[in-house]
């Protein structure tokens, strides 16, 4: 079962991932919340990569950076098809 914490934590480390992957990735702005929808599609894209090495990340922290990883690889996804 998944309690309202668990929501709003999910939705924080989107948040942050987002937007450092927005800082890293330039030239691709989604604003707050496509932000936040890139951070948690990037901690999807994360969680697989990092669950397929074999990479645990665990904590707050580690969910970040998976999240981060993930939200940079789809930004410059977006980036390279955006551009053909």
């Amino acid at each position: 079962m998944v309690d309202i914490t668990s929501i709003l934590l999910f939705m924080l480390v989107g948040l942050i991932a987002g937007w450092l992957a927005d800082v890293v990735v330039p030239g691709i702005g989604f604003g707050l919340i496509g932000d936040m929808i890139v951070g948690i599609v990037g901690a999807l894209i994360g969680g697989l990569i990092f669950g397929a090495l074999g990479v645990s990340a665990g904590g707050l922290l580690g969910s970040i950076i998976a999240a981060f990883v993930g939200a940079v690889i789809l930004l410059v996804i977006i980036k390279l098809v955006k551009r053909s």
